[in-house]
């Protein structure tokens, strides 16, 4: 590109970012309603509005582990009005996982913030007979591929917990994947399936309520949202930690002004104490951060996890 037609594209894209917001924003959940990902965007849509006069819809488009909504998003204009909850699954375990990727995690999209952490929690059928994590590993152990275990889908950092969890015991399970939560929980709750890892936001309602036994949580500390839950690592897996994380990007090239104003967007929302209660009580530890941050947060969880996905033996096609 000549010097004066980067110019012209430098004027033309000031001019485009000045004027933002004119139109109604997206923000793509690539997961069905209910889960993390939904709670957050339909926060910051909230927050939004009100803030930028203009409307912000959410829109679900779940499929293929978050690849679905995902590519979406990456063959959108880089404008700021088409806009991806990212998740570890996206952008740290899924190019792992399938054997051809329709876009690219890491450059077909624009970094803006981490949004929150939540940890995952083992959680079983109550008539199991399991009341702490070495029962089940010695249960697991007497009945080689007999007990299942469930998650939202192939691939997101649930089944990856559960390949971890393998890895570090030893046992044989079944996976059992399904579409999203609002399916394993209740297969979880009649017995279908044997255990389960979820998002702790997901699942604490059920915990509370008693319907289901909580075994662990996937985090190195234990969560403030539920204190008297256990890590694994303190119960004999050191070192075991499985987060779920989700993050804002938007499609690769978006102008840095416009990216800068959603970044400050994020912050603002995500810091305001009301909000931030309302996340820390449904078990969603909000840390919003830098576009850099993020971007190295991302490099760091594809290394890990690609590690992880091809001990598992696990590949799909899409």
């Amino acid at each position: 590109m000549s010097a004066l037609m980067s110019m012209a594209y430098a004027q033309t894209s000031s001019k485009q970012s000045n004027s933002w917001p004119k139109q109604p924003i997206r923000i793509i959940v690539t997961f069905t309603p209910g889960g993390a990902p939904d709670i957050l965007a339909r926060i910051l849509a909230e927050s939004w509005q009100q803030s930028l006069g203009v409307p912000v819809l959410v829109e679900n488009r779940p499929g293929f582990g978050g690849n679905i909504g995902a590519d979406h998003v990456a063959r959108s204009d880089p404008d700021g009005y088409t806009l991806l909850i990212g998740t570890v699954g996206i952008h740290a375990i899924n190019a792992a996982l399938y054997e051809k990727m329709t876009f690219d995690p890491v450059k077909d999209f624009t970094p803006i913030s981490f949004l929150a952490s939540t940890p995952n929690v083992l959680i079983v059928n109550k008539q199991l007979g399991v009341n702490n994590l070495h029962e089940l590993i010695e249960l697991a152990k007497a009945k080689p591929n007999q007990l299942t275990f469930g998650s939202s889908g192939v691939g997101t950092s649930l089944h990856m917990s559960g390949e971890l969890f393998k890895e570090m015991t030893g046992v044989q399970i079944r996976h059992i994947p399904y579409k999203g939560r609002a399916q394993s929980l209740p297969d979880l709750v009649s017995g279908r399936i044997s255990m389960l890892f979820d998002n702790l936001s997901s699942s604490l309602p059920l915990i509370k309520a008693g319907e289901v036994q909580a075994l662990g949580v996937t985090t190195l500390k234990r969560s403030p949202a539920a204190p008297e839950i256990p890590t694994l690592a303190e119960q004999g897996l050191p070192g075991f930690e499985a987060v779920s994380w989700f993050s804002l990007m938007a499609p690769a090239n978006l102008p840095p002004d416009i990216q800068n104003r959603l970044n400050q967007l994020t912050r603002s929302a995500l810091n305001q104490p009301e909000i931030k209660n309302r996340l820390l009580a449904n078990g969603l530890d909000p840390a919003p951060g830098s576009p850099k941050d993020l971007a190295k947060l991302i490099t760091q969880e594809s290394l890990k996890w690609s590690r992880v996905v091809q001990q598992s033996g696990a590949k799909l096609t899409q």
